[in-house]
């Protein structure tokens, strides 16, 4: 059945690929509900894990192993990075975190107006209880516990989620590389259904996307995203053991360290600038970029 889809309309692809991520996240469910009855921190990491597999990870695998006959090649996973890319990278990713911070603070000083306050507070009881769950997730008494966090919250979203939404929607939206981008990255701000942290997760999908347009390798976005959730991880896990102030990860290029925040915008743009030069380089980057 390899590629047996592949002569298919991107409307029955869709349905392929979504209709077997619905299937596989109900089963997931079902099962849990079923034989787990735990809210245990480990339950949750486990749930974490099993959800990422069956909404991001297997599903894409076997739809894009349906409609292409080299899907690794379709997924952009038969590229590898450059050492000065793989350095580049992380680093881009560590510069701009002051200045997804001061993204951040913008985004959450959204005011909807008044006749829309109910919907208002029901989308901030939304974001405390998402970051609620975050911090109990991210729970750690020692290391081990912090790596098992870096697997769980860092590596298997970033494996899953660019495996879904760069290296599967992006591909699927077409040629017109700007359009693909921007659309696969409102897609992926809005299904985090948080509304007061859209823009920066919106623009943070963005470079993930043009990371892949510009190396042609889907290792290189799965390498920003990880480090991302990775800081993540590791403040919350520092902050749990007293060595930093549990706001300063998420306040640093705020409030009176927001000149820090342009300052980490600049630089960030510029490491971007760096690494398309550095793929235009080396002949990864697209034509039509």
């Amino acid at each position: 059945m390899k590629g047996s889809l592949w002569d298919k309309s991107l409307v029955a692809k869709l349905a392929v690929w979504l209709g077997l991520i619905l299937v596989l996240t109900v089963l997931t469910l079902l099962v849990w509900v079923t034989f787990v009855h735990s809210n245990s921190v480990g339950a949750l990491r486990a749930l974490q894990a099993v959800q990422t597999f069956s909404v991001f990870i297997v599903p894409t695998l076997v739809a894009v192993w349906l409609w292409s006959d080299e899907p690794l090649s379709w997924l952009h996973l038969d590229q590898g990075m450059s050492w000065q890319v793989a350095v580049l990278v992380p680093l881009t990713v560590v510069v701009l975190a002051p200045g997804i911070n001061l993204l951040s603070a913008w985004n959450q000083g959204w005011e909807l107006p008044s006749f829309l306050a109910g919907l208002e507070a029901h989308l901030k009881e939304q974001e405390e209880t998402a970051r609620a769950l975050t911090e109990q997730l991210a729970q750690a008494r020692n290391v081990p516990e912090w790596m098992l966090n870096l697997v769980i919250m860092a590596l298997l979203p970033a494996v899953g989620e660019e495996l879904c939404f760069r290296g599967t929607a992006q591909g699927l939206l077409g040629k017109r590389i700007h359009v693909a981008v921007w659309v696969t990255a409102i897609i992926f701000s809005g299904i985090h259904f948080q509304f007061y942290g859209f823009v920066p997760r919106m623009l943070l999908g963005a470079m993930l996307g043009y990371l892949l347009v510009w190396t042609g390798s889907l290792y290189v976005p799965i390498l920003a995203h990880f480090t991302n959730n990775a800081i993540a991880v590791t403040c919350y896990f520092l902050a749990g053991k007293g060595v930093i102030d549990e706001e300063f990860c998420d306040s640093i290029g705020t409030g009176e360290t927001a000149w820090l925040g342009w300052v980490s915008l600049a630089a960030g743009l510029a490491l971007l600038w760096l690494i398309r030069k550095i793929a235009m380089r080396d002949g990864a980057a697209t034509a039509q970029d």
